[in-house]
């Protein structure tokens, strides 16, 4: 059965909402945990799970996406195993992906091309371990058209997503988009509502005849959630539920099970960055059996150095990449990608430093992500002062996150930022 399944994962979007980081590159790009890339998340469940033929549609700024999954994601085709990178091309008119719907029907030539029994449509763009092959279980078990992962969240939330109607027996009667009030609680579940995470489980031929309906549609916007799913509702079709919150993975320890999170907004993304460096995480990167892979660098492993009073390299409840110096500063609770360089006498606090950082001496950094390759001069301040920040052109959000974004020439004074592309 898993040879007849077909992946589509969706990583395609601009992310704006996670600006200034993706100014460059796209949302699934994004680096994150240090070493890895959001995409990465995705893949390994479906690897970890024993499925094995991938196609990941690309569309905006794609190129530094496309570099990573083409280095770390090298399948052996004699086995029929891939892991496609498949950018926007424009098949069937002169337009862009219109929505999640249209990027699937855009690419049907390459449903046509495998025949899968199954079709799995997921996100490239959120942190979790999922063994998918449960959720097709359920679905089979269900002789379902169309499965759809949800998370249970509390109501007191479900502002914040779109929330799944469901009867007794978790077949979809009903969907609310982001509301305020009259929250659609889980049968038997009071205060609770089911989370669409958007990952389906299609039927082939139920798939490709719903999108041919919704691409002849003129008045459709072409999105899963809002149409195609509605429509199949309203004709009947089996549309079931999977509780995410059953899911589990070999050796996850309870306390992380149903862990999932959309890290669409930088106070998100630093959130799921600050989850990995608890003594007991609750998602937890060193599970040998359910590894997280990804490209590893060509580095020496990271070194601290220095062991006098007030110039001594260290870092506590932190994640630090290879190639890193820790050379007489210190790290507390902070997440850093490979070749970063942390000064003497200096503090960071709470953040997150991409690759190729340098802190200069006697800096202090406080609750910030600071992009790739930023040199961070002696003396400087970050994170401490809100309106000071901005008035540098730093970006700082709604939770007093601090971001400087790659390319950042940013000068010993307080003065206004200066962006370079590099």
């Amino acid at each position: 059965m898993k040879k007849n399944v077909l992946v589509m994962i969706l990583a395609g979007g601009e992310g704006k909402r996670l600006s200034p980081l993706t100014l460059e590159r796209a949302k699934p790009a994004v680096p994150f945990g240090g070493k890895y890339r959001i995409i990465d998340f995705v893949i390994n469940n479906f690897i970890n799970s024993e499925y094995y033929k991938i196609k990941i549609l690309t569309q905006f700024k794609s190129d530094s996406l496309n570099q990573h999954v083409s280095r770390c994601w090298p399948m052996p085709p004699f086995l029929n195993q891939f892991v496609d990178l498949v950018p926007a091309q424009m098949r069937l008119g002169q337009e862009w992906y219109r929505g999640t719907a249209d990027a699937i029907y855009q690419n049907l030539n390459l449903i046509y091309d495998e025949m899968p029994s199954l079709v799995a449509v997921f996100g490239g763009d959120h942190i979790y371990k999922m063994d998918v092959s449960q959720m097709i279980d359920y679905h089979k078990m269900q002789s379902a058209d169309l499965s759809i992962a949800a998370i249970p969240v509390p109501v007191s939330q479900a502002s914040e997503f779109g929330i799944i109607e469901v009867d007794s027996m978790f077949r979809v009667t009903g969907w609310q988009e982001k509301p305020k009030t009259n929250v659609k609680e889980i049968p038997g579940r009071p205060g609770w509502a089911l989370a669409s995470m958007g990952n389906y489980i299609f039927n082939r031929e139920v798939l490709v005849e719903e999108l041919l309906l919704d691409a002849a549609n003129e008045h459709s916007a072409h999105d899963f959630g809002k149409n195609v799913i509605a429509d199949m509702r309203k004709k009947g079709r089996r549309i079931f539920v999977y509780d995410f919150g059953t899911n589990t993975v070999p050796g996850q320890s309870e306390f992380e099970q149903g862990y999932w999170r959309d890290v669409g907004t930088i106070d998100a993304y630093w959130e799921a960055n600050m989850d990995l460096v608890d003594i007991s995480p609750v998602f937890n990167l060193y599970n040998r059996e359910w590894p997280v892979k990804t490209f590893s660098y060509q580095a020496p492993p990271a070194k601290y150095v220095f062991d006098q009073e007030e110039r001594r390299g260290f870092a506590t409840d932190s994640i630090v990449s290879d190639g890193c110096i820790i050379s007489g500063g210190r790290l507390v609770r902070c997440v850093l990608s490979p070749f970063c360089r942390v000064n003497s006498y200096s503090l960071v606090e709470e953040s997150i430093l991409m690759h190729g950082v340098h802190v200069g001496r006697h800096a202090k950094i406080r609750r910030a992500i600071i992009d790739k390759g930023v040199e961070i001069p002696a003396h400087s301040r970050i994170g401490y002062d809100r309106e000071e920040d901005e008035l540098r052109g730093f970006y700082v959000s709604e939770g007093g996150v601090t971001v400087v974004p790659k390319g950042a020439i940013i000068s010993p004074h307080p003065e206004p930022l200066e962006v370079r592309s590099l």
